[in-house]
């Protein structure tokens, strides 16, 4: 029998011991002790009788003990309906004995609405405000002025003081519970308690969360949430307390609501009653989640794990708008937006796109439970039942505060995320299995069994504090906040590079196993392998062309090649070669399938997971040079000013004649007329001398330029944002060294032509195959929040056009000036323009059928793909069949409309998921630089305010990081002011020599910044370093 679901069934030897036990004489120390808990004389004074009435009766010995009709004053709720949600159910940790007498096992339940309302009256007489706390008010002109004063600004105490301090902000939104639903008896319970242990230092835990966030919620909300505490926190008394606490029934209550079946999703979203998104949950308050709006307002919230419904981060679900009166109360749209990860809210909004674009194509072709859920996905909201449903989006109350709609999650679509967790084991007395704590918050804890645990962790836990495990989630029933699972692997040690990184790739999904033997199988056998003679007589022969490549000098995975030839009337012939990866990947084969799942290679900072076996990926498809390879080429033959005379496609054969590194190029750019010796470059091909090459860079160069030019006066957009790199040691792997990754002239000049090269195959497979083209399109940023940001700009005095990609990239690009500091600047606004962005996606054309919605917003042309690195993403294979066939030099292909739509949404989940991973990875290295390093000053500039902390970017290392006001040493006091849309904090710092010094931080501000290592393994922290001068601001 599964230990886990033991508990669901009821024990027929405890209850004939429970009905034998029912006519003892009460024990009165059970009251003593919740009198000692509990100072409501009311409350004291109900006990008393009631014991004295229990007492008298025992006498009796019936064997069916009733209780007393309770008074009506008393106002004890009469059923089990009516009692409050509050008390924790210990089936949840494991089964446990019933060994309660009558009197407590009926008590519990029955003196919950009493107990919590008395203990709520009693709680606010004995409420004091402890120094720390924050205070809010209005001037006249409307601002809004929080300050804080600060005793001890220690780490330890300043989660206590987040919790009042949201406690009493919270407050006066109007967000504190009615007099009808008292607090949790619990809390009251523990108050006294608390007051008697020592205060020990610990991180904020999910209890802690709860009790800060109650206050914000209606009373049916915050039961739930009391639910959810006392069922995720640590046990602080023993399970047997625990028990007593049930309420005596011995079965689970319901946690979660039960789904809805996908019938009734499917009705609900045609009639506009439901809505469907990606959920997104804030990383650094796990209680609260989002789903995009899909009339592009603010996101609609959902308020803690019950919302939630077992849903996890990246879930496709479909959620229930819930009644205007439980709907949040914000001040600001900042709050509206919740600070997830960018990429994923840009996900969501595109994603929202797309479901309310799509035509049900797939419809015709439900016949299944799976059918039925892709059509659930793609059913298009009907206009007029949607506008109904999310009419007056963002209602403004009378005192200016906004209403955000909330909802709660009624079906889960697809299960995008993993179900993976990398975490920590802590061991349960006398249970029958551990529980299982992951490192993100996110995720609930998870109950495993002990026959996975090591086989001597009951007895020496402590030998595992810091060894990673990594754990599936295998079942979430709707009565547990705790999830079941199996462990699935030992990582080993926190902190080190290998198991860290082996815990993200599990967690992100991402396949970095062996290629199986099937899978090689599909490989040539005969090695060293040749081209055979008929394939090349098949090809366009270029293997006597000067063509080279040009990457970053680690790259191994070589797929794409240029070549630039003069031509007698003063144009040029240039080539773009891509590694014709379809030869050796034949559709459907065990190749095909594995390539097709992983659907990108993941670039972590110390390797590369392959999407493609080695041989492929570093050999026979690698444009290695000196070497005979197959491509697919684009060959135009263009003017000086990089206008395009003529096109063509086609199969070829190359040889390229060096490997050049984005350095080596830089170098010929630079130095146009210096004439390069053999020791200065790679090995370099006799039949072209090096001075042919680096005459072609030279054109590419020019070329490149003038189309690059072109296409930001057509209206194209570019966001470019820091970057971390490293130098490694290559025995060790470890980081030497970091800088920020500079993009210059060399890399400019190739991307230029990898994305002519992109634009011309879309407009070639889109006119051949108008219902199978894969394509890629960047949708427009949502307009609301370009609007707040315009609305910043202004009252900042930052003189920006958002109207249009190309109006902003000009904006970009002029405002700032060229002081040492404008590229910080530029910087910060250049994030803050990549908030309201939504991420580019592959596409089916057949599928989006109004083609309108295929531009490329970025790029701000109208058709898109990817063609360029067949190697490392399967979109491309899927366009180089498509080519070839179209072509006729290559099979036809034979995916349908549906599998060519499914293989692009896989392909845009993987991507993700490896750009999350690669930013992952660079977390990882930095942290463990820090470590070895630290710790680092720099110079930084704030991007962002908020009442309590503000983020920054770390100039030096670009590295963004926020910091706590209450964390900082030497800090007096702080306050909050805002006005519009700016924020600004004012700091004081504690001075004995001269009057204390006031620093002022808002958007733009120049500060000193250490970065030091963390007590946890590889974390980092930002210190603001003290101000005794006027800092810089914009």
């Amino acid at each position: 029998m599964d230990p886990l679901q033991h508990s669901k069934k009821p024990n027929p030897i405890q209850e004939s011991k429970r009905s034998q036990k029912k006519s003892t004489a009460p024990k009165k120390d059970a009251y003593a002790r919740l009198l000692r808990e509990h100072r409501s004389s009311k409350f004291s004074s109900y006990l008393e009788q009631y014991a004295k009435d229990l007492s008298n009766r025992s006498d009796e010995s019936s064997p069916n003990v009733c209780l007393p009709a309770p008074s009506p004053a008393r106002n004890i709720p009469q059923s089990r309906e009516e009692v409050a949600h509050d008390f924790s159910d210990s089936s949840d940790f494991s089964p446990c004995s019933l060994k309660n007498k009558v009197e407590e096992s009926y008590l519990s339940p029955r003196m919950a609405k009493l107990n919590s309302r008395f203990a709520s009256q009693d709680s606010e007489g004995r409420r004091g405000v402890p120094a720390g706390d924050a205070t809010t008010s209005m001037t006249r002109e409307g601002d809004v002025v929080v300050s804080c004063e600060l005793t001890s600004p220690t780490p330890g105490d300043s989660h206590k003081r987040d919790g009042q301090q949201r406690k009493k902000k919270d407050s006066s939104k109007g967000f504190a519970p009615s007099e009808g639903h008292a607090k949790s008896p619990n809390k009251a319970c523990k108050s006294e308690q608390e007051k008697e242990k020592p205060k020990k230092p610990k991180k904020k835990n999910p209890a802690q969360h709860d009790e800060d966030t109650r206050s914000k919620l209606k009373a049916p909300q915050w039961k739930d949430k009391m639910q959810q505490k006392k069922n995720i926190s640590e046990t602080t008394s023993s399970f047997a307390d625990k028990g007593k606490n049930r309420g005596g029934r011995g079965s689970k209550k319901q946690v979660f609501e039960l789904y809805m079946t996908s019938e009734e999703v499917s009705h609900g979203l045609k009639r506009g009653e439901l809505l469907q998104g990606q959920l997104r949950i804030n990383p650094k308050k796990y209680q609260e989640a989002f789903i995009p709006s899909p009339d592009d307002s603010w996101d609609i919230f959902l308020d803690g794990i019950v919302a939630r419904n077992r849903a996890l981060n990246g879930d496709i679900v479909v959620v229930q708008v819930l009644p205007r009166d439980q709907w949040k109360v914000v001040r600001s749209d900042s709050d509206c937006e919740g600070p997830g990860e960018i990429e994923s809210r840009r996900e969501d909004a595109a994603q929202t796109k797309v479901n309310k674009t799509q035509q049900s194509v797939l419809e015709d072709q439900c016949g299944s439970h799976n059918d039925l859920l892709r059509k659930i996905q793609n059913v298009s909201l009907n206009a007029t039942e949607t506008e109904k449903l999310l009419e007056d989006p963002s209602p403004t109350q009378s005192n200016g505060e906004k209403l955000q709609k909330t909802a709660k999650v009624v079906y889960i679509v697809e299960r995008k995320h993993s179900r993976a967790a990398t975490g920590f084991l802590k061991v349960l007395p006398d249970k029958p299995f551990a529980m299982f704590s992951p490192v993100d918050h996110r995720i609930p804890r998870i109950n495993v069994p002990l026959s996975d645990c090591p086989h001597d962790f009951s007895f020496r836990p402590g030998d595992y504090v810091n060894t990673l495990f990594i754990c599936y989630i295998t079942n979430w029933s709707d009565d547990s906040t705790f999830a079941e699972g199996r462990l699935a692997k030992t990582l080993g040690q926190a902190g080190e590079i290998e198991p860290e990184t082996e815990g993200i790739l599990m967690e992100y999904d991402v396949d970095f196993s062996e290629f199986s033997q099937e899978v090689l199988d599909c490989l040539p056998k005969n090695l060293p392998w040749k081209i055979p003679p008929e394939e090349i007589r098949k090809r366009r022969d270029l293997r006597k062309e000067c063509i080279f490549t040009i990457d970053p000098a680690t790259a191994r995975d070589l797929d794409d090649a240029l070549s630039c030839k003069r031509l007698p009337d003063g144009n040029f012939e240039v080539g773009v070669h891509i590694a014709d990866v379809s030869y050796f990947v034949e559709e459907g084969n065990a190749l095909d399938d594995i390539a097709s799942q992983r659907a990108t290679s993941v670039y972590l900072v110390q390797k590369v997971i392959p999407m493609l076996p080695g041989l492929l990926c570093e050999e026979l498809c690698s444009l290695n040079p000196l070497t005979d390879r197959l491509t697919f080429s684009v060959i135009w033959k263009i003017t000086p000013e990089g206008k395009i005379l003529s096109e063509w496609f086609g199969r070829s054969v190359i040889s390229s004649c060096v490997k050049l590194s984005y350095d080596h190029a830089q170098c010929m750019i630079e130095a146009p007329d210096k004439m390069f010796s053999a020791a200065e470059l790679p090995p370099v091909d006799p039949l072209h001398p090096i001075d042919e090459i680096h005459r072609a860079v030279l054109d590419l160069h020019s070329i490149a330029k003038n189309l690059r030019a072109q296409r930001f006066t057509d209206g194209a957009l570019r966001l470019d944002q820091m970057k971390l790199a490293f130098t490694l040691d290559r025995e060790t792997m470890m980081p030497q060294g970091c800088y920020v990754y500079q993009y210059r002239d060399s890399n400019k000049l190739v991307e230029e032509f990898m994305l002519l090269a992109n634009m011309a195959t879309a407009h070639h497979i889109y006119g051949k195959f108008p219902e199978l083209a894969l394509l890629r399109r960047h949708p427009s940023p949502k307009a609301k929040m370009v609007d707040e940001l315009q609305e910043l700009c202004d009252q900042l005095g930052i003189n920006i056009d958002l109207s249009s990609a190309g109006a902003l990239n000009k904006s970009l690009n002029t405002t700032f000036g060229d002081d040492e500091y404008s590229s910080a600047r530029k910087e910060v606004l250049t994030h803050l323009c990549s908030r309201p962005m939504q991420m580019a996606m592959y596409f089916c054309a057949g599928v989006l059928k109004n083609k309108q919605f295929f531009t490329h917003y970025a790029l701000n042309v109208p058709l898109y793909t990817h063609f360029t690195s067949p190697i490392r993403r399967y979109a491309d294979i899927i366009v180089h069949r498509l080519l070839a066939s179209s072509l006729k030099c290559g099979p036809h292909i034979s995916l349908s409309m549906a599998e060519v739509e499914m293989q692009a949404s896989r392909c845009n989940d993987k991507k993700t998921a490896s750009k999350r991973v690669q930013e992952l990875s660079s977390e990882l290295f930095f942290g463990v630089f820090v470590k070895e390093c630290g710790p680092l000053d720099s110079e930084a500039i704030v991007m962002g305010v908020l009442d309590q902390s503000f983020d920054v970017l770390v100039l030096r290392y670009g590295v963004q990081k926020r910091i706590y006001c209450k964390s900082i040493e030497g800090l007096r006091t702080f306050s909050h002011r805002k006005v519009g849309k700016k924020s600004e904090l004012t700091l004081v710092w504690k001075s004995e020599d001269s009057g204390d010094v006031e620093q002022i931080i808002s958007l733009f501000t120049l500060v000193q910044v250490q970065l030091k290592a963390d007590g946890a393994p590889l974390k980092y922290s930002t210190v603001l370093k003290r101000s005794d001068v006027d800092d810089m601001e914009f």
